[in-house]
């Protein structure tokens, strides 16, 4: 997993959010709003907290999953390379 992949995915998530009742609950958890979001949003740190976010959600994450294509084990392995 190049670090890159682990943005794209991570961007990817953050749109999915977007589109769910998700985002709305992590920003709850992380005292943003919006605007410090998208501030943050290029931040391999807060790249990470959205994987992290979106895999501590069975739900979210296996919606996220299906929609891209992607496998579990890939949203793992971006979180792990972006917390680095």
């Amino acid at each position: 997993m190049t670090r890159e992949t682990a943005e794209i995915i991570a961007l990817k998530a953050l749109a999915f959010l977007a589109n769910s009742d998700g985002l709305e609950r992590f920003l709850n958890l992380s005292g943003l709003d919006a605007a410090g979001l998208r501030s943050r949003a290029e931040e391999p740190s807060m790249q990470s907290a959205i994987l992290d976010f979106l895999l501590h959600n069975e739900e979210l994450v296996s919606s996220f999953c299906e929609d891209e294509g992607l496998p579990a084990r890939d949203i793992h392995m971006a979180q792990h390379v972006l917390s680095e």
